[in-house]
């Protein structure tokens, strides 16, 4: 007999890779802008993770989620002196871009909640 649960266990890393595309061909220019900014190269290097597992035909679920954990991590981690100061000298919103980013990458990240 199928199990429902089972299924949708099984569906849950698929969703989340799904997600997580749709929002990087969205706003992957937007976000890679505002990880520039920020110049944290553990970001910059997850942003680039994320692009090369899209690239591949079947992209790799823990390898995503990582990316986008690093990525969450990171703009979690910026203090608002330093977003008011990025705001400042380069005419950007940071700190709004961060906190949407940020909230963004919390909800792609609970499509693999259900993964384990």
């Amino acid at each position: 007999m199928l199990n429902p649960d089972h299924l949708a266990l099984n569906l849950a890393p698929q969703c989340g890779i799904a997600a997580a595309g749709q929002h990087l061909r969205e706003h992957g220019r937007s976000l890679c802008h505002l990880l520039e900014e920020i110049d944290d190269p553990l970001a910059i290097d997850a942003l680039c993770d994320l692009h090369n597992e899209f690239e591949k035909p079947v992209p790799q679920p823990t390898v995503i989620e990582a990316a986008l954990r690093d990525i969450e991590r990171v703009l979690a981690g910026q203090t608002p002196s330093s977003l008011d100061r990025i705001g400042r000298e380069r005419n950007f919103y940071a700190s709004d871009a961060t906190r949407w980013h940020g909230a963004r990458m919390s909800e792609l990240l609970v499509g693999f909640t259900r993964a384990g």
